[in-house]
C-alpha cells in the first residue's frame, strides 16, 4: 500500500490520472458480476458501488419513489419558509456563491440551439441545465426550480427552438442514486417548464423528434436497474409530450440508452437495448436482450439488428452500444460496442443497419479506453464528413478516415486541456468544426474539429464529497470533488480555483495553528500532507497497517485541543501525537469486517471540543462508539439507532455528553429516521428528525454560539433547528436543491460553507439566520463591542463595550476551534460603557475570540495572543 499511495502521490503533483486499461475481450464471454453472499457486495467493485451501498445498506434496494417524495417535500419547505418570512416582514438572507466556476463536474449532455449557433445548453448529472448565449464563454443556470436536477438527456424542438424537451435522470448506469423525476418542457427557450409525466422512467437516455413533424417525439427510458421495472424501452408521443405510449418494450431489465432518427424519413429509427441490473447479489452490465433495434414504421414494429459482423450476445456479451447517424446522408450509422466492460469495437453501416462493417479490426479504440466502458458508450459522426468519427471513453477519440485509425487521442496520455471521462458532444450547426465537448471536468471548446481544444469553461457545477476551512486565512476555502481532486482558493475568487492534490479528492484539513500545514487524501485513505501550503506533498500513513481496509471516503479529521493530534480510520481508528509523522493504533477493531466483505470501515470521527479524551466513531455496518479515557476502553452505543450507514457523528461544542449521529440510506421499507441527539454520551438516543423530507444526511453541524441551532445538509438540501432538532426549516435562499456533500462553520468569522454534490460550494452568514417562526433582532442599536487593546498582546489586553440597555451580559473567550477558554462576566450589567481586563498568561500564543451576548444581542471578535 506504501508504494501504490507513493504513486498516488507523484500523480497528484503532475496532476495525471491512472486507469487500467484492457485489451478487447469480445470473445471471451464474462461471468455475471456475482456479489459475495449474505446478500452484502464483494471487495472488488467499482468505485461508485460506494455511493449505492451507503444508500441501501442493509436491504441493497433502493426506491426511487422515496427520493422523488423527498424532493417534493423539500421544495415544499422551502415555499413554506419564504412565505413565512414574507409575511413577518423579514429579510431573506441569501447564500452567497464561493465557487469554483473553473473546476467543472459531469458534463451528460451538450446542445445547440439549431437556428441560433451562440446559444448553448449543457446537462449536468446533478447540477441541472445551464444555458450559454455567446457561444459557451459563460453560462447562465434555466433549472434550479424543477423538482430534479439530475439529467440525462436535452432535445431541441428543430422548427421551434424555443421548445425544450429535458429528460431527466442520468442514464449512464453507475450507482449514485439520484433518480430522475421524468419529462419536463419548456416552450420559452428554458425560462419556465412544466412537467410532462414518465416519472417511472427513473433515467433517459435521449429524446428525438421528428424534424417533419414536432408533435412526435421518441424517448429511450433506461429504466431503474435496482428492480424490476417495466417503465423501460422507448416511447412515442404524438402530441409533442402530454401523452406517452410504449413503443418498444423488451424487458422489465432491459432498457434503451440511445436512439437515432432519419432526418429524411423520420419514420426510420434505431435504438440501442441494454440489458443492465443491479440485484443485491449480483450487477450485470450486458445480456442476451442487449442490442440495435430497427422501426421502418415510425414504431410500429421494431426488429433487432443481427446482422454479422454485429457481436452477437448468444456468443459474445453485448452491453451498452453507442448510436450516430450522419446528418447529410442518413444511411450512413456508426454503432459502437462494448462487452459490459470494454470496447468490443466499432462499426459502419452505409445503408441503414441492413449490412455493417468493423471499423477497428486492428482494436486501436483499446488505447482510449477503460476497464468500465459502460459508463460512456457514446459515438459521433461529423455533419458534413462521414468519416470524421468521435468515440467518447475515458478518452476523447477522433478519427479522419471513417474509423480505420485513430491518430488522435486527447484526456489520456495527451494535452492537459481536456480532462479524462467523455460523456457528451455537440457539433455547431454553422460551422461543425466548431464542437463542444463535455466530460467530468467540465466543457471544452475546438474550433478546429477536435484536433485542438480550449481549457475547460467556467460553470459552477463542481461535485464535492468534502469540504475544508483555514481557521487563520478565512477566505481561503477547501474541497475535495469526484474525479477533480482535491482544491483550494487562495483568495476568496470564485474563477482561480487550484486543483493540489489527485485523484477523487475526499477529507482535507488544515493545520488551524499553521495554515501551510494540510492533509489531503483521495480515494480509499490516500493521504498526504504539505508543510509548503499545497505545493509539494509527503507520504502520511506511517503506521497504518495496509492491510486494513478503509472507506472509499476515509475519515480524517484534527483534535479541536491539539492540531499535532489527529485520527484516521480503517476497521480501527488510529491516532498520530506528532503530525501524522507516525500513527499508533488506539481501538481494537469497531466494525464486523472479515476478509473477502466490503462493509466494515469508520465512516466518522468526533473528538469532543471540551475534553479530547471523549472520542466517538460511527461505521458503515451501523456501529457508533464512544470512548471516555483517551481511546483505552470503548462502548458500542448503538442500540436504539436504525441499522444503517453512519454518516456523521457530532459533538456538542459546549458539552462533550451531548452527541448527535446522522444515517445515510434511502429506506426500503423501514420507518427509522435519519438524525438522533443524545444527551447522556450515546446511553440514550432521541429521535429529532422532526419535519425533515425523509433523504440520506450527509452533513451536520452545532452552532458554536447558540447549542440549540443545528445545520443540516441532506441529498435535497440544506436545514437549520433553533429548537435542537424539533423542528427544521430551508436554511437561507439562493441555494438549489440539491444534495449537500459536506458542510463546516469558520468559528472566528461565523459563517457555514456548504459543499454541494453538483453546484460547486456556498457560504451564508450565520449572524444574519433567523427563525422565521419566532423572528427576533440580532442586533441592538446602541450596543457596540469594541477591539480589544493593545492587540496583539502578551499576556493582557482590556476588553471593552457599550450597552443601551441594562440586562443579563456574558463576555466569553473561545479558541480559534470554538472551544471556551474564559467566562470574563456572567451578570446584570446597567446600561453604559464597560471594560475588563483579561489575562492570557496560561495560554499559548495563537488567535482567540471573544464574545459578548446580551438578550437580543451578540458580537465577536478575534484577538491575537503573542508570547
Amino acid at each position: 500500500m506504501k508504494n501504490a499511495l507513493l504513486v498516488l502521490v507523484i500523480i497528484a503533483a503532475l496532476g495525471f490520472s491512472i486507469f487500467n486499461f484492457t485489451h478487447k475481450t469480445s470473445a471471451i464471454k464474462h461471468s455475471e458480476f456475482v456479489l459475495s453472499s449474505g446478500n452484502e457486495p464483494g471487495p472488488d467493485l467499482r468505485p461508485d458501488e460506494w455511493a449505492y451501498i451507503k444508500k441501501t445498506y442493509p436491504y441493497y434496494k433502493a426506491d426511487a419513489d422515496v427520493y422523488i417524495r423527498a424532493l417534493e417535500l423539500a421544495h415544499k419547505l422551502k415555499d413554506e419558509t419564504i412565505a413565512k418570512r414574507l409575511n413577518k416582514g423579514m429579510s431573506a438572507v441569501q447564500w452567497q456563491f464561493a465557487g469554483p466556476t473553473n473546476i467543472g463536474g459531469r458534463v451528460v449532455d451538450l446542445e445547440f440551439d439549431p437556428n441560433n449557433p451562440s446559444i448553448i445548453y449543457a446537462g449536468f448529472s446533478t447540477g441541472g441545465i445551464f444555458k450559454s448565449f455567446d457561444g459557451g464563454n459563460s453560462w447562465l443556470p434555466i433549472f434550479d426550480e424543477q423538482a430534479v436536477l439530475t439529467v440525462g438527456d436535452i432535445a431541441i424542438d428543430p422548427n421551434n427552438s424555443n421548445v425544450i424537451y429535458v429528460g431527466t435522470g442520468e442514464a449512464n448506469g453507475g450507482h449514485n442514486n439520484f433518480p430522475g423525476g421524468g419529462v419536463f418542457k419548456s416552450t420559452d427557450a428554458g425560462s419556465t417548464w412544466n412537467f410532462l409525466g414518465l416519472e417511472g422512467t427513473t433515467s433517459i437516455g435521449r429524446i428525438v423528434i421528428n424534424p417533419q413533424n414536432s408533435n412526435i417525439l421518441y424517448l429511450a427510458s433506461v429504466g431503474s436497474y435496482f428492480a424490476p421495472n417495466p417503465e423501460r424501452g422507448i416511447y412515442k408521443s404524438t402530441d409533442a409530450g402530454l401523452t406517452w405510449e410504449h413503443s418498444l418494450f423488451i424487458s422489465d431489465t432491459t432498457g434503451a440508452v440511445d436512439i437515432i432518427i432519419d432526418p429524411n424519413n423520420p419514420d426510420r429509427l434505431m435504438a440501442s437495448a441494454w440489458e443492465r441490473v443491479r440485484r443485491p447479489n449480483t450487477s450485470r452490465l450486458f445480456g442476451p436482450s442487449s442490442g440495435i433495434y430497427k422501426t421502418t414504421n415510425g414504431g410500429i414494429n421494431w426488429n433487432k439488428i443481427t446482422a454479422s459482423p454485429l457481436p452477437n450476445p448468444g456468443f459474445t456479451n453485448v452491453g451498452r452500444i453507442g448510436l450516430a447517424i450522419h446528418k447529410n446522408n442518413p444511411d450512413i450509422v456508426y454503432a459502437l460496442f462494448t462487452d459490459g466492460y470494454s470496447i468490443i469495437s466499432l462499426y459502419r453501416s452505409n445503408d441503414f443497419g441492413i449490412s455493417w462493417t468493423d471499423v477497428d479490426p486492428d482494436d486501436e479504440l483499446s488505447g482510449g479506453m477503460s476497464n468500465f466502458s459502460w459508463y460512456f458508450g457514446q459515438v459521433r459522426v461529423h455533419p458534413e464528413n462521414p468519416n470524421v468519427v468521435y468515440v467518447l471513453d475515458v478518452a476523447f477519440m477522433r478519427s479522419s478516415d471513417g474509423g480505420s485509425t485513430w491518430p488522435v487521442i486527447y484526456g489520456y496520455g495527451g494535452p492537459s486541456e481536456l480532462h479524462v471521462d467523455h460523456h457528451a458532444l455537440a457539433f455547431n450547426p454553422v460551422d461543425p468544426n466548431f464542437i463542444i465537448s463535455g466530460n467530468d471536468g467540465g466543457i471544452n471548446i475546438s474550433t478546429n474539429g477536435g484536433q485542438t481544444f480550449s481549457q475547460p469553461k467556467n460553470i459552477p457545477a463542481t461535485q464535492f464529497y468534502e469540504i475544508g476551512l483555514d481557521y487563520n486565512n478565512p477566505e481561503k476555502l477547501y474541497g475535495g470533488t469526484q474525479d477533480n481532486g482535491t482544491n483550494r482558493t487562495a483568495d476568496g475568487s470564485v474563477d482561480n480555483w487550484q486543483r493540489i492534490y489527485g485523484g477523487d479528492g475526499f477529507y482535507v484539513v488544515v493545520d488551524y495553528n499553521n495554515s501551510n500545514i494540510i492533509y489531503a487524501e483521495s480515494q480509499n485513505g490516500g493521504l498526504g500532507k504539505s508543510t509548503d501550503g499545497g505545493i509539494s506533498w509527503l507520504y502520511a500513513l506511517n503506521g497504518i497497517d495496509g492491510s486494513e481496509p478503509t472507506n472509499w471516503s476515509t475519515p480524517v479529521v484534527m483534535d479541536p485541543n491539539s492540531s499535532n493530534i489527529l485520527y484516521f480510520g480503517t476497521h480501527s481508528l488510529y491516532r498520530t501525537t506528532n503530525s501524522a509523522a507516525s500513527w499508533v493504533k488506539i481501538s481494537p477493531q469497531l466494525t464486523d469486517w472479515i476478509p473477502g466483505r466490503r462493509l466494515g470501515t469508520i465512516t466518522t470521527i468526533a473528538a469532543a471540543p471540551t475534553n479530547s479524551d471523549v472520542i466517538y466513531v460511527g461505521t458503515d455496518d451501523a456501529h457508533v462508539w464512544v470512548s471516555s479515557n483517551n481511546g483505552t476502553n470503548w462502548n458500542d452505543i448503538s442500540n436504539g439507532l436504525p441499522e444503517r450507514w453512519v454518516s456523521r457523528i457530532v459533538v456538542d461544542p459546549a458539552n462533550e455528553n451531548i452527541v448527535y449521529a446522522t444515517f445515510n440510506g434511502l429506506r426500503w421499507r423501514d420507518p427509522q429516521p435519519h438524525v438522533f441527539r443524545s444527551t447522556n454520551k450515546g446511553a440514550d438516543w432521541a429521535d429529532i428528525s422532526g419535519n425533515l423530507p425523509d433523504a440520506p444526511v450527509n452533513a451536520f453541524a452545532v452552532d458554536n454560539i447558540y447549542s440549540n441551532r443545528l445545520y443540516l445538509g441532506n441529498d435535497v438540501g440544506m436545514y437549520v433547528s433553533f429548537d435542537s432538532g424539533q423542528s427544521w426549516q430551508v436554511l437561507g435562499e439562493g441555494l438549489p436543491v440539491l444534495p449537500i456533500g459536506d458542510i463546516k462553520i469558520h468559528p472566528i468569522e461565523n459563517f457555514l460553507v456548504a459543499g454541494t454534490y453538483g453546484r460547486s460550494m456556498y457560504k451564508i452568514d450565520l449572524n444574519l439566520v433567523t427563525d422565521v417562526n419566532n423572528p427576533q433582532p440580532q442586533f441592538i442599536t446602541g450596543f457596540s463591542l469594541y477591539q480589544n487593546y493593545p492587540n496583539p498582546f502578551n499576556p493582557t489586553t482590556k476588553i471593552s463595550w457599550q450597552s443601551s440597555a441594562a440586562g443579563h451580559q456574558t463576555l466569553k473567550v473561545y479558541d480559534i476551534t470554538g472551544k471556551e477558554i474564559a467566562t470574563l462576566v456572567d451578570e446584570y450589567k446597567s446600561a453604559g460603557n464597560h471594560e475588563i481586563n483579561f489575562d492570557a498568561s496560561s495560554l499559548s500564543s495563537g488567535v482567540y475570540l471573544y464574545k459578548l451576548s446580551s438578550e437580543n444581542y451578540s458580537d465577536t471578535k478575534k484577538m491575537l495572543l503573542l508570547k
